[in-house]
């Protein structure tokens, strides 16, 4: 490749603008969109990378880059109803995480010694979010490894407290201040990288109101909406896709008998259920 084939940083800017603006389109699925704009933007990335450009533009076009990341992994699960889209899922997830890993390399060149970048604190927060659900490695450390690096301005930050607190209430198993604490903390990036586990947190409460519930007191479904912060219509629907019964009594009251032994976690996707208190997202 010649010098004259890498595009200077002015078009790259002038390109993901216009890439991304691509995404509010409605002429086309936004898995098509996402395809078009995914192999453009790891282009805009390579020319990034072969020029060395390290400065506060580039920071920029990486934080929008992960961006678009992160809302194609909200967006795409509502296009997997159509078709199996694993493998979309999957390559998204990778090029988010390299994404990570160059923009924090930026962060560490650029920045001075007793100030961070704005949205630091946020997206470090990120690659602590991307450790729920598994024990997988995202950017191949331990977490505890890759937290001892961290500045300390950004691990005193509200975005990494709130993060690391997260991740701890979901490992305890701990639904209820799970549920809360996204709810009334978590930025519209970080829902969207928590929204995967939160039906995961859902079944786990079910769980524990099944087995743990009076046998003769059937569970009333109002408190269950409450309880997993969802409407009331979904719980039925929830409950039935974790193998559960539910009741209606002759006021038309709706229940969930408990001590039930057909209990499962879905086999398929969970639907959507949206959260309440952050429909807005």
């Amino acid at each position: 490749m010649q010098a004259s084939d890498v595009r200077p940083l002015p078009v790259l800017k002038e390109t993901l603008n216009y890439l991304l603006n691509l995404l509010d389109a409605t002429e086309h699925p936004f898995d098509v969109v996402h395809d078009f704009v995914f192999d453009r933007t790891r282009s805009i990335r390579q020319d990034l990378s072969m020029q060395n450009i390290v400065n506060d533009q580039t920071i920029h076009m990486f934080e929008e880059m992960v961006k678009f990341h992160i809302i194609s992994h909200h967006k795409l699960r509502s296009c997997s109803s159509k078709r199996s889209f694993s493998s979309v899922h999957y390559l998204n997830m990778e090029q988010l995480k390299k994404c990570l890993i160059s923009l924090y390399a930026l962060y560490k060149e650029n920045r001075n010694s007793n100030s961070i970048y704005k949205n630091e604190p946020e997206f470090y927060s990120f690659h602590v979010l991307l450790h729920l659900g598994s024990n997988s490695q995202p950017l191949g450390e331990s977490l505890s490894l890759w937290l001892g690096r961290v500045p300390s301005l950004i691990l005193k930050s509200k975005e990494m407290c709130f993060a690391r607190r997260l991740l701890r209430l979901f490992r305890m198993g701990n639904y209820k201040r799970f549920l809360c604490t996204t709810t009334t903390e978590a930025s519209y990036l970080q829902y969207y990288i928590i929204e995967p586990y939160i039906n995961e947190v859902r079944a786990l409460a079910l769980s524990c109101v099944n087995y743990c519930g009076y046998k003769l007191h059937p569970y009333p479904i109002a408190h269950l909406s409450k309880l997993l912060m969802m409407k009331e219509l979904d719980v039925e629907s929830f409950c039935n896709a974790c193998g559960l019964e539910t009741s209606t009594d002759e006021r038309g009251n709706k229940f969930l008998s408990t001590k039930q032994t057909n209990f499962h976690y879905p086999k398929e996707v969970f639907p959507s259920y949206c959260l309440l208190g952050l429909e807005h997202f």
